[in-house]
């Protein structure tokens, strides 16, 4: 079992002591474990005050990084939704929908409190991605 780290460059990864995914490879795919992505494009260091947009770019950073394990959002097999505002699921749900309709990964929702009152929500996804 070979184990690798996938960067998005933020410095807030070493500070903190994590990747933005781990990547344990087997003989036929590799499992990818992306952590809680928030809505800041980590490129510019911003953040939106719309959670739609947030939302939005929690996925886009998710993206990258399955990206960078050789996948993309339909090898996800798990998600996991952190919002700070338990009303905001009902608008967000169908831009879920959007970005995990091919996948329809086993997902879980929950409300509470995040380390930056600028954040609204918080995503984390587990994926599969085939090898070989």
């Amino acid at each position: 079992m070979l184990r690798s780290s996938i960067s998005s460059g933020s410095t807030f990864e070493t500070l903190a002591g994590y990747s933005r995914a781990a990547v344990v490879e087997f003989d036929s795919y590799a499992e990818v474990f992306v952590s809680g992505c928030t809505g800041f494009d980590y490129t510019a260091m911003t953040i939106s005050d719309d959670v739609v947009e947030q939302t939005r770019q929690c996925f886009r950073n998710i993206e990258a990084a399955l990206e960078k394990a050789g996948g993309d959002l339909s090898h996800m097999v798990r998600v996991r939704y952190y919002l700070t505002n338990g009303a905001d699921f009902e608008p967000l749900a169908p831009i879920f929908g959007e970005y995990c309709a091919k996948a329809r990964p086993a997902a879980t929702a929950l409300v509470c409190g995040l380390v930056d009152a600028r954040m609204k929500i918080e995503i984390e996804v587990d994926a599969r991605v085939p090898r070989g």
